[in-house]
């Protein structure tokens, strides 16, 4: 079994005064830092439609009930700069993507972003991908959104050969190239990709080829207890080490009566997940996740206070 992690979810989105200023995200960072969690973790939009609708549908790759968190104009961070800055400030936490929607990035550019802020990091980049819910993205970036699922695929095998290969050649509809050299190649070898969907034969079969970790979505993210055996007997069918996998997971955090954060609440949540198979729980950062709080913690001691309280609490749990 993994060695539980616990990670920070950056505020890279938001509006109105939920919105992130580049010293509210600096503060995050490093407490996050100083604090001992093991991962900060940010997720990815480029652009939205008018229609947001989409979030809420499952047949369009949403969650049944979800709600986007942000209306079309919410100002959303670019996910790989927001880790790059985050690798300059920072020399201990893992770097990581919840997810990232690849197959909007050239593969060839994505594979060589990422690599790059695996060399400038030391070897702390962790790739979380998806194929998102947004129709208008897709159609944005010139793409076709009935075909992202085979979009991700490719994107990810070209990533693949291009940090693995000195020359490599690829081939398929649309795209063709030969002797291809690209450096720097990434520090981790294999570098980590964790991929998210809900556990339909098409999420099996890229979870089975590419992934280190799963992301799971929509119904399976609900009814871990159930989905989690499944992902490890379909990785089994497929030759993969399950107990190889990590699973990551949300947790909400869990409000004290003066409205700051419960911390041993919130641990004894996350150690709930742990014990149903979940490696890595991602939370919001404590002190930055309410922009009451938000005002008067950055520029002084308290969110890192607050962060440490609860990464504290987690370990105090799991040890015991």
């Amino acid at each position: 079994m993994k060695t539980p992690k616990i990670s920070v979810a950056l505020p890279c989105y938001g509006e109105g005064e939920r919105a992130p200023t580049a010293s509210w995200l600096f503060a995050a960072i490093d407490a996050a830092e100083m604090a001992g969690f093991d991962r900060v973790v940010v997720s990815d939009h480029l652009v939205f439609g008018s229609d947001m609708g989409g979030y809420s549908d499952p047949l369009s790759g949403g969650r049944e009930g979800g709600r986007q968190p942000t209306g079309p104009d919410g100002l959303w961070l670019e996910p790989l700069t927001v880790l790059a800055m985050a690798a300059a400030r920072t020399t201990r936490v893992r770097l990581a993507t919840t997810i990232l929607l690849a197959a909007l990035r050239r593969p060839a550019v994505l594979a060589k972003t990422a690599a790059t802020i695996d060399y400038l990091s030391g070897g702390r980049l962790d790739l979380g991908v998806g194929v998102g819910w947004q129709r208008a993205e897709y159609e944005a970036c010139g793409l076709d959104f009935g075909s992202r699922g085979q979009a991700l695929d490719r994107s990810l095998e070209i990533c693949q050969l291009l940090w693995e290969q000195d020359v490599m050649s690829f081939e398929s509809d649309g795209l063709a190239f030969e002797s291809v050299h690209m450096m720097p190649k990434p520090i981790q070898k294999p570098l980590p990709v964790w991929v998210s969907g809900t556990l339909n034969p098409a999420v099996v079969r890229r979870l089975s080829r590419f992934g280190a970790a799963w992301v799971p979505w929509g119904e399976d993210a609900q009814n871990l207890k159930a989905s989690i055996p499944t992902m490890r007997n379909h990785m089994e069918e497929a030759g993969r080490d399950a107990s190889s996998l990590g699973v990551v997971s949300r947790v909400q955090v869990v409000r004290s009566n003066d409205g700051g954060t419960d911390a041993l609440a919130t641990a004894q949540n996350a150690v709930r997940l742990v014990e149903l198979g979940v490696t890595d729980v991602v939370v919001a950062p404590p002190g930055l996740d309410d922009p009451v709080i938000q005002g008067r913690a950055v520029g002084n001691e308290e969110t890192a206070v607050a962060m440490k309280e609860l990464v504290e609490a987690f370990w105090r749990i799991c040890s015991g």
